[in-house]
């Protein structure tokens, strides 16, 4: 017994420090999440390569930064890590270690997953404890401790962690972060600590993980250690799998391929994903510009509107300044589409300076019967109140949606034009301008576009406030269209989406005939 644990002891020793490691991972540790969930973990040779520069580092590592596009295992790879040094062979008795991230959901993701990973170990779930209310996890025997932080900066402070892991810092803009400054400082009092950074990359190249990238890239810290793949620009089709490899070296591995290739003919055909796209599955520096609809999409749905008649019609008014381009669009679904027809105001007096202040033939089109002019110098509300009175006359109008903004101007003369105050309370919808609203409300008319399934008639006046349509986005990925970030107007866009808002897209009418048929 005691020459096998010697021979053992010894061949333990042959072994480098990542070898080692990696031996420890794949004997005691388990898949917590995916298609191979609870089958032995086996280290693809990327995370292979990464234990090896992290952990053979001849002048040891002080930062690690690991940038890749997104489902590469990169939280699993850092669950790894940070079980190797709570319960694993890189412990030190009595230490701490931290992961940081902006919010508390992110923060919670690493927890999750090196919790399953105790869970799934015979070996690991009588060594650790987990507390899962204060996402910690904690080795009595050893007097370990690993803690999940967000990003309360003042929790960071007075910690002296020996592993800290930063999880998404590409999402911290501009180059400082308050939790970042404070762990770093945190770690200086140990002997040999080590940071992780996992994340795409940040936007701009002055974020703060854009600057620490640039600066490893310069290798004049030999204790940093990057580990980057992205799509380089001179891959003429971004959206081809080369491109996507060069990113993703799990892509042939364990990626869902199917719904990677889905993402990227999404950015092909909408534009408004492209930025996302870059960023999140070719690992790019992408500062978010982007257009709402690809040109070709819009093109492709250029079909004849022909008459709404009596169909269940829904719109949008975009109540604009009184001097300003003002929109309503009208859809029905008929024949199997939305058919869109819009109709456009603006002033007549000033009109050809209009046209040569946003560089757009307004007067052409309002010659070509496009765009309507209202006598003098604006549009006004009593103008747009009758012609609505109008529209609900002559088209089966079940709703209106409008800009709660501008409607406490417009209402007097809504009264004033025929309309009764419950006629308006039932017709005529709120809809906001922000993320809530304008969110579902785009997702909905992108789908429409994409299936084809919506008729525009090729308006060029709708089709220029489209084209200069342009989406921002929030942290949780919600999206609006901006008027302060587009080129020109946008209004019918708005209007656009504002009608496709209020359309019952999920219940449409019944086509007797093709049940029939």
């Amino acid at each position: 017994m005691k020459t096998r644990r010697k021979k053992k002891k010894q061949d333990e020793e042959e072994l480098s420090r990542a070898a080692r490691n990696i031996k420890w991972c794949e004997q005691r540790l388990r898949l917590p999440e995916g298609k191979y969930v609870g089958h032995q973990l086996k280290m693809a040779d990327f995370m292979v390569e990464d234990f090896e520069a992290i952990y053979n580092n001849p002048v040891g590592t002080r930062r690690a930064i690991i940038t890749r596009g997104r489902k590469n295992a990169k939280t699993t790879e850092c669950a790894m890590i940070l079980l190797l040094h709570l319960c694993g062979p890189e412990h030190k008795i009595n230490s701490s270690m931290y992961s940081c991230a902006q919010s508390r959901e992110q923060a919670a993701i690493l927890f999750n997953l090196a919790a399953k990973m105790v869970r799934m170990s015979p070996v690991l779930q009588n060594t650790v404890v987990i507390k899962d209310g204060v996402k910690e996890l904690y080795a009595p025997e050893l007097g370990t401790r690993y803690k999940a932080l967000s990003a309360e900066a003042s929790t960071a402070f007075g910690l002296s962690p020996i592993l800290c892991i930063h999880d998404e810092l590409g999402q911290t803009r501009g180059p400082q972060s308050a939790l970042f400054a404070a762990m770093e400082t945190a770690t200086a009092a140990q002997e040999n600590p080590l940071t992780i950074i996992i994340s795409t990359q940040a936007p701009t190249d002055q974020d703060l993980l854009s600057i620490l990238i640039d600066n490893a890239k310069t290798e004049r810290d030999p204790h940093t250690v990057l580990r980057m793949q992205y799509a380089p620009d001179d891959i003429e089709d971004p959206f081809c799998e080369e491109a996507i490899r060069a990113a993703n070296p799990a892509f042939d591995i364990f990626m869902n391929q199917k719904e990677v290739l889905a993402m990227a003919n999404d950015a092909r055909n909408m534009p408004a994903r492209a930025s996302e796209y870059e960023n999140l599955i070719l690992n790019r520096r992408v500062e978010a510009q982007s257009p709402f609809i690809a040109p070709n999409v819009w093109k492709a749905c250029s079909g004849d509107v022909g008459t709404l008649g009596s169909n269940q019609t829904y719109g949008g008014l975009d109540l604009s300044s009184t001097t300003d381009l003002t929109a309503l669009v009208l859809v029905a679904w008929v024949d199997g589409k939305w058919r869109v027809q819009p109709t456009f105001w603006l002033p007549a007096e000033g009109l050809r300076e209009k046209s040569q202040r946003d560089h757009s033939p307004y007067d052409m089109w309002a010659r070509q019967g496009w765009l309507q002019t209202c006598p003098g110098k604006t549009v006004s509300y009593e103008y747009v109140a009758d012609w609505l009175r109008g529209t609900f006359s002559n088209y089966n109008l079940q709703k209106l949606a409008f800009d709660r903004w501008n409607m406490k101007h417009l209402q007097p003369w809504l009264l004033r034009a025929g309309f009764t105050e419950s006629f308006i309370k039932e017709r005529f919808v709120e809809f906001g301008q922000g993320m809530q609203s304008m969110s579902p409300a785009l997702r909905d008319l992108e789908q429409v576009l994409i299936d084809g399934k919506l008729a525009h008639g090729n308006n060029p006046v709708l089709t220029m406030c489209v084209s200069n349509a342009i989406v921002v986005t929030d942290d949780a990925e919600n999206r609006k269209l901006s008027k302060k970030k587009s080129i020109g107007r946008i209004d019918g866009a708005v209007a656009l989406a504002m009608a496709m808002g209020v359309a019952p897209l999920q219940q449409k009418p019944i086509d007797i005939e093709a049940l029939i048929g």
